[in-house]
C-alpha cells in the first residue's frame, strides 16, 4: 500500500513540475531515490510517466490523459468528501460541513450529521460572513493583505460581542491561522456555537475549501479544541489528497 501511495505522489509532484528528475522529485517528497526510481521504472513501463528528451527527466504519460477521461463524474467536492465528512461527524457527534470561497462570503456546499447534534440545522446553500467564521478565517490566511483590506474595507457587521472587527486583531488572528494550520471560532457568528476549520488543498497548494466542524460551546472550546482539531486536519488532509494534493512520505 506504501507503494501505492508513493507512486501517487510521484504522478502528482509531475503534474505541477514536469519534467523532474530523480532527485527533484526524491527532495519534494522526502522519499530515498532509490526507491523514487524503481517507482517511476514501474509507472514508466504502464505509460503513466514517460522520459523527457532529456534522459533522466520524466513527465506524465499519455496513459494518464486516457484515464483522466472518466473522472469527470467524480469531480464533484461534495462527492469526494462525503464519505470523509460522515466519518468524522459519526466519531465525534457534532455537525460536519464543507464550504467554499464565493466573493467575500462562503457557502456551504455539504454537510453531514452527527448523533449529538443538538438541531438537525440545514446549511446547505447558505451564506456567512468570511470574518466571524473558522472556515472564513481560514480562507482570510491564505489571502494578500490588500484582499483582506477589501473585504474589511465594506465594514464587517458585528454579529456578537463576540465578532472580531479590529483589523489589527484579525491580522493576528490569521498569523495563528498559518501557524497551527486550522482556524477556530467561538461565539463570533452566533451565540453558543464554536467551530474548527481545517483547509482542502488543491494541487497548487490553494485553499479551496474548509472541512468545518461545529457545535456548541460546551463540547468544543479550549479543552477540547486540540483533540478535536487533529481530527479535523486529518479529514482536510484525505479530502485534499482526493483532489490531488500531494502527500509526503
Amino acid at each position: 500500500m506504501q507503494s501505492v501511495d508513493r507512486a501517487v505522489s510521484i504522478l502528482q509532484v509531475l503534474a505541477t513540475r514536469s519534467p523532474c528528475g530523480v532527485t527533484e522529485i526524491s527532495e519534494e517528497l522526502g522519499i530515498h531515490k532509490t526507491t523514487v526510481f524503481r517507482l517511476l521504472a514501474t509507472l514508466e513501463s504502464r505509460g503513466l510517466v514517460e522520459q523527457d528528451s532529456e534522459r533522466g527527466r520524466y513527465r506524465i504519460g499519455y496513459t494518464m490523459v486516457e484515464l483522466a477521461a472518466g473522472a469527470s463524474k467524480v469531480n464533484d467536492l461534495s462527492l469526494l468528501s462525503r464519505s470523509i465528512c460522515q466519518e468524522l461527524a459519526a466519531a465525534v457527534g457534532d455537525t460536519v460541513n464543507v464550504a467554499i470561497p464565493d466573493g467575500h462570503e462562503l457557502v456551504t456546499i455539504d454537510q453531514a450529521m452527527g448523533a449529538a447534534a443538538i438541531a438537525s440545522i440545514d446549511w446547505v446553500g447558505k451564506r456567512s460572513p468570511m470574518h466571524a467564521t473558522s472556515a472564513g478565517k481560514l480562507f482570510l490566511a491564505d489571502m494578500t493583505p490588500d484582499e483582506v483590506a477589501e473585504i474589511f474595507a465594506e465594514g464587517p457587521e458585528k454579529y456578537t460581542p463576540h465578532t472580531i472587527l479590529d483589523p489589527a486583531l484579525l491580522a493576528a488572528e490569521l498569523e495563528a491561522v498559518r501557524e497551527r494550520g486550522y482556524a477556530t471560532s467561538s461565539e463570533e457568528h452566533e451565540i453558543g456555537l464554536a467551530a474548527i476549520a481545517a483547509p482542502v488543498h488543491a494541487l497548487d497548494g490553494r485553499v479551496i475549501a474548509a472541512v468545518i466542524l461545529s457545535g456548541p460551546t460546551f463540547r468544543i472550546n479550549d479543552d477540547t479544541v486540540p483533540g478535536l482539531a487533529e481530527r479535523v486536519v486529518a479529514a482536510g488532509a484525505k479530502i485534499s489528497w482526493r483532489r490531488g494534493y500531494v502527500k509526503r512520505g
